[in-house]
């Protein structure tokens, strides 16, 4: 093999004159990776929940607006999704937000335009997630918190969604990991994550199989974070005689 092996250039301060080596590239990009996986997923969750409960609700309206949701975001492919959100939504809001949106920090915006992205998309799917574990329970307990007279809000509150939640959490718990994974496309507006990083170490170093070795690695470490905080999760909500503790 005639590949020139190189770990130390990794330490090697980087070629722009910034005051970091290009491992200090890669941790940044992990660092970027990390933050919009747990922002992006915060929103999913919040969306998906919503729509989710809407989509089981009594109205015929309501379950038309969460159809609608699914049905669009789950079609679209995420990259052109991505390009939507950065490209076209600015100008189709009133001038003033547009001009705000397009006038931020570059890396402030995109950020935020990851953010929305992978939130709504992931959101998406999550909604379908949350139906089906709504479905899923006896309607006998949706019958018993109305008969204890509770709203229907607090019905889904109270009872609903805390089981729901729980027994959805395998599933969950594999979106997480899907969106760490899918925070790679955000390179393709700009944001170096880790992949963007080591396509720009590549660039300047010559030297692939060092850097795609260090993001195989990181991107290990972060998805090994999560099914352990989601395992830790599982854990300490597992309610005995529905689901293993």
């Amino acid at each position: 093999m005639s590949y020139q092996w190189n770990w130390g250039i990794l330490l090697q301060p980087v070629a722009t004159g910034e005051p970091t080596t290009y491992l200090g590239w890669l941790a940044h990009g992990f660092i970027n990776t990390a933050v919009l996986t747990f922002a992006a997923w915060i929103l999913a969750m919040v969306v998906g929940s919503l729509f989710g409960i809407m989509r089981t609700l009594p109205g015929k309206w309501w379950r038309a607006i969460g159809t609608a949701y699914v049905s669009i975001f789950r079609n679209i492919p995420l990259i052109v999704q991505f390009f939507i959100w950065y490209f076209v939504i600015p100008e189709l809001l009133p001038a003033s937000i547009g001009d705000w949106i397009k006038g931020l920090e570059p890396y402030t915006q995109f950020f935020v335009v990851s953010i929305f992205s992978l939130g709504i998309y992931t959101g998406s799917r999550i909604c379908e997630q949350v139906r089906a574990g709504i479905n899923a329970l006896p309607r006998g307990q949706r019958n018993a918190g109305m008969a204890l007279g509770f709203t229907l809000g607090q019905t889904y509150r109270y009872i609903l969604l805390p089981v729901t939640y729980r027994t959805i959490l395998a599933p969950l718990t594999s979106e997480f990991l899907i969106i760490s994974k899918n925070s790679a496309v955000a390179s393709t507006i700009g944001l170096l994550e880790l992949s963007g990083q080591a396509r720009q170490l590549v660039d300047y170093t010559a030297q692939p199989y060092e850097s795609f070795i260090c993001v195989t690695l990181a991107y290990v470490a972060l998805n090994f974070l999560i099914i352990r905080l989601m395992g830790w999760i599982r854990h300490r909500t597992s309610l005995p005689g529905l689901m293993e503790s």
